[in-house]
């Protein structure tokens, strides 16, 4: 499989992972933890940038122009890294908590334990690191 057509895949993946994230973490979120709304939202609003701004890279290619596509590509990835780095804040509600007031995990339907979680922001890192990857020695 060329290497366009893996980052084509993964970007549809991580376009995936940011509208769960935000669909599950809009009402009270699964965890021993809660998440402050402001790091939900940046994962949110950068990975919604990241999507649109890494589309527009991916689809426009050349006709950006060398300098222009530079541009792109490289706030596209910055974009993709904030992304990826909340999302990894984000499972730190995962944690185990200690102490005499710490409670039992909150659960919600989505799934059991942090699985879910950690196979969608795991993913993400690697998505991006292959992004970054890719970008680096030309292949997209």
């Amino acid at each position: 499989m060329s290497a366009p057509v893996v980052v084509a895949v993964l970007t549809a993946l991580a376009a995936v992972v940011v509208v769960l994230t935000h669909v599950r973490m809009s009402g009270e979120a699964a965890g021993r933890t809660a998440v402050p709304r402001g790091l939900v939202r940046v994962h949110t609003v950068a990975g919604g940038l990241a999507v649109v701004v890494w589309t527009v890279f991916l689809a426009a290619g050349d006709a950006l122009g060398e300098g222009g596509s530079t541009v792109v590509g490289i706030v596209a990835l910055l974009l993709w890294w904030v992304t990826a780095i909340a999302g990894v804040l984000v499972l730190l509600r995962w944690l185990p908590a200690r102490g005499r007031h710490a409670g039992a995990p909150v659960t919600d339907g989505w799934s059991e334990g942090p699985g879910l979680s950690l196979l969608g922001h795991v993913g993400m890192v690697a998505g991006v690191a292959v992004f970054t990857w890719s970008y680096l020695v030309g292949a997209v």
